[in-house]
């Protein structure tokens, strides 16, 4: 039976300040994030940059591509540091690129709902990526149930990333060996 443990050795100890000291960071932006109503986070500010960098380098697979090109960008840095920070075995890293990769489902899921209303203020073009794309594939009256349900996933991965930092931190701190 394969076990990552064996394959990739054991998580590293995270420490109570440092735990303690993302959880408020996490419960922060979850306060921060329900309270927002317009939707665009200070994070998304550097998830936008990301995005728009998306759109040319997809441009090479075509106009699809090109135009999904900036929200697989923003899911796949993300993503990409989760993976370098999983073969390190960095526990607040994970977490935080882990959170990092949900929270912009909420920013998509905002984008995508705004399909047909297109009242988002947008960059570049101004044409709406998430309009062209469910025009495209026939889903433009299910824009505002995709965009919550979008939302609703990156909420849920969200504090499953906060929440597995947690366990890893108190792990951590049963694990260490009382002082004699």
């Amino acid at each position: 039976m394969f076990s990552l443990t064996e394959h990739f050795g054991d998580w590293k100890p995270v420490s109570k300040i440092v735990g303690i000291s993302w959880l408020v960071f996490y419960v922060l932006f979850f306060t921060y994030a329900a309270a927002n109503d317009s939707g665009f986070l200070f994070l998304d500010f550097t998830n936008l940059m990301i995005h728009e960098t998306g759109h040319p380098l997809f441009s090479p697979f075509g106009y699809t591509m090109t135009i999904l090109g900036g929200t697989l960008a923003e899911l796949i840095v993300p993503l990409a540091c989760f993976t370098y920070f999983f073969y390190k075995r960095e526990t607040a890293g994970v977490a935080f690129c882990g959170f990092w990769f949900f929270e912009n489902f909420l920013y998509i899921g905002t984008y995508m709902a705004d399909a047909r209303t297109l009242s988002l203020p947008l960059v570049g073009s101004g044409d709406h990526d998430w309009e062209i794309l469910f025009t495209q594939w026939n889903l433009l009256l299910n824009d505002r149930q995709i965009g919550h349900t979008t939302r609703l996933l990156g909420w849920l991965g969200m504090l499953g990333c906060a929440a597995w930092l947690a366990f890893r931190a108190y792990r951590s701190s049963r694990e260490v060996e009382p002082h004699l």
